[in-house]
């Protein structure tokens, strides 16, 4: 009888050591509290990343326009970039191409530009100089840009009709605020100004008459058209100084030697419509007035 109870307490007592060994179970709560740990630290990864698609100032850059094709790229007067606008948060990028054999574009696939409703990109009138000095014309875009150094897609028709999908991607904006900045004297001027963008048909006088007040640049643009109602220069809406002939303005200018982008409203098609342009103020061609 004796055997019988040490044996069933010999047997209980192993039964209690078994249990308290049973170290793979405890050992996996630390696993499973680990991956958590491990979760909670992934999205740091992501968060490196966030810098490259923020938003950037307001302003206008230079930017690379990379894609994945020889035949679809920046002319190579412009050194592989386009010109980055920034305004309210939104991105543009102007980008003047090799040739006018691409016809028009659209932000996103060739199954979608192909779509009904869809709306197409359409080319500016742009003239490029090379290093030689000559000179020639090209087409150009304004694309929307929805991050700065991600893959995109743009979609393109060329004189055949036929649409093709490609991936583009903007990389290394630099301000370009960095030129032109000087300020006049206080008084009246001339400068050479040139326009971009449209379907090129639009012309402003240049010279121009700029004036200098307290340090603040204007500039009076004699357009050659009647048809424009009003101008916006940094989101700023201004009206024509003249009721009668050639609409003219007087807008603020930030800066001579890079594209000052505005807009335009023109009434002379069924509907008032908004037009992109640049002008470029030559800071060489910078005249005084005779008082």
């Amino acid at each position: 009888m004796r055997k019988t109870i040490t044996s069933i307490l010999t047997f209980s007592l192993l039964i209690c050591l078994l249990a308290g060994c049973g170290g793979p179970e405890p050992a996996s709560v630390p696993a499973s509290t680990a991956a958590p740990a491990a979760a909670s630290a992934a999205p740091e990864t992501p968060a490196a990343d966030a810098p490259s698609a923020a938003p950037l100032p307001d302003g206008v850059y230079s930017a690379e326009f990379e894609t994945d094709s020889s035949m679809f790229r920046p002319n190579e007067a412009c050194d592989g970039k386009g010109i980055l606008t920034v305004q309210d948060g939104k991105m543009t990028i102007h980008v003047s191409l090799l040739s006018k054999k691409i016809l028009n574009l659209f932000p996103g696939t060739a199954e979608q530009a192909q779509q009904e409703g869809a709306v197409w990109l359409e080319p500016t009138l742009d003239t490029v100089t090379y290093s030689d000095g000559l000179s020639e014309e090209v087409y150009g875009f304004d694309i929307p840009v929805p991050a700065i150094g991600e893959d995109f897609d743009l979609a393109l028709v060329g004189t055949k009709g036929a649409w093709y999908d490609h991936k583009v991607s903007v990389q290394n904006p630099e301000p370009m605020e960095e030129e032109g900045t000087d300020v006049p004297a206080d008084g009246a001027y001339t400068c050479a100004v040139t326009l971009e963008g449209g379907s090129g048909r639009a012309t402003v006088e240049s010279p121009a008459a700029l004036r200098v007040e307290q340090g603040q640049i204007f500039a009076t643009l004699v357009w050659s058209s009647p048809n424009y109602d009003y101008m916006l220069v940094d989101g700023q809406r201004y009206e024509p100084v003249n009721t009668e002939g050639n609409a003219v303005f007087e807008i603020p200018v930030s800066g001579f030697d890079r594209p000052l982008p505005v807009v335009a409203d023109t009434v002379a098609m069924s509907t008032p419509h908004e037009i992109s342009y640049t002008l470029t103020f030559d800071s060489t061609s910078l005249r005084a007035q005779d008082a």
